[in-house]
């Protein structure tokens, strides 16, 4: 038989969250996020899901091909625009809009041959400062591009830096709405941080008030289940459900004594006596090694922890609690890494990620091509 590790998409949370986004910004068109391979749940699991949305985002050209191999006639928005002259030439095949966030991709634009213009996104650098177009800079670029014959609409846009924290976005806002307030054209200004938090929050401009969910919104994260501001709220605080399960089962046990060790470099070492399991799953999986004793695991829906270090393929759990719980545990026993149990326990992303020392995103994006993915409801 395989290998027992597996990775479950879940179809209905998928869904959920797509129409809990929808639901915080309800005037607004909904962007589906669906970069780097759908945060690693796979374009092709989550299309279907996802069809409900106004539109594709997305990073890759290849990612652009798929979603309209899939059979998606709607928007796609490339997020971070073209990378070279010659990808506007699939941009007009496939009828992808693209960003616009530096002078080389308008330079790139005004020598574009193109029966039909193209669909752009300028976008300010308001605060973040990764891509777009200092606030002093950005009329002068709109200008730019709505003198080419290659461009039809401009759209414009920004991302926020602080959504998720206590800096929150009214100084972005404020900045984008200063910059913008006369300038024609649609807005997509909310990441998943910013639609659940602010959906209802605005800005006073020369077209009157700005909402922060402006005509497009753009979830990401929280589409598959992760809280975009952990640990400040959890997926339970904004009704999201986890999309992605990471199971596998215990492959052996050990009985240990007070002083054993347990993985390379015995970083753990045994206070008394006690049981570990040791579970088809490591680092070569996509499970952080940076993990340490006391990341969060699920045996049999019951939850307990990790001992010892994450090796390349195994790690190895503290079945006591199990045993308190009067819960049977061995070999074969099912083990869930993150996401719902067959028993209904859940366990979030976040609570894992947390205690690695990093974020949701990561362990989604890491999930290692060695391990098979299933769909379910």
């Amino acid at each position: 038989m395989p290998r027992p590790i597996q990775a479950t998409i879940h179809t209905e949370s998928l869904r959920h969250n797509l129409a809990r986004a929808r639901a915080s910004a309800p005037d607004a068109r909904v962007w589906a996020v669906v970069k780097a391979n759908a945060y690693g749940h796979g374009i092709g699991h989550v299309f279907e899901a996802f069809r409900g949305a106004d539109g594709f985002a997305l990073l890759d050209l290849a990612e652009a091909e798929r979603v309209r191999a899939l059979g998606w006639r709607g928007p796609i928005l490339l997020l971070e625009g073209v990378f070279e002259a010659r990808d506007l030439e699939l941009c007009s095949r496939l009828n992808l809009w693209h960003v616009v966030h530096c002078e080389e991709q308008i330079d790139m634009l005004a020598v574009h041959k193109t029966h039909q213009p193209h669909r752009v996104f300028l976008k300010m650098n308001s605060g973040m400062n990764r891509l777009g177009f200092k606030p002093q800079g950005f009329r002068a670029a709109w200008t730019r591009l709505n003198a080419l014959p290659q461009v039809d609409e401009i759209s414009l846009m920004t991302h926020f830096s602080d959504a998720d924290g206590p800096g929150g976005v009214a100084a972005q806002m404020a900045v984008f709405a200063a910059v913008t307030q006369d300038l024609p054209g649609e807005r997509s200004l909310s990441n998943s941080a910013a639609t659940l938090r602010y959906s209802g929050d605005s800005i006073s401009s020369g077209q009157g008030r700005l909402p922060v969910s402006a005509d497009w919104v753009r979830p990401g994260i929280a589409l598959y289940g992760s809280a975009p501001d952990f640990p400040a709220h959890d997926i339970a605080h904004w009704n999201l459900h986890p999309a992605m399960t990471l199971s596998s089962r215990i492959i052996g046990t050990q009985n240990l004594v007070a002083g054993d060790g347990v993985g390379y470099g015995s970083g753990f070492q045994a206070s008394g006596p006690m049981r570990i399991g040791v579970v088809a799953c490591g680092y070569a999986d996509g499970y952080p090694r940076v993990a340490p004793t006391g990341t969060p695991v699920l045996v049999e829906g019951v939850r307990t922890h990790t001992v010892g270090r994450v090796s390349m393929d195994m790690i190895t759990v503290d079945l006591a609690p199990l045993q308190r719980a009067g819960v049977e545990a061995g070999f074969g026993s099912e083990v869930t890494l993150w996401g719902r149990s067959s028993q209904g326990t859940l366990l979030p992303i976040d609570d894992v990620a947390h205690v690695a020392g990093t974020v949701g995103y990561e362990l989604m994006c890491a999930l290692a091509p060695r391990v098979p993915v299933v769909m379910a409801a």
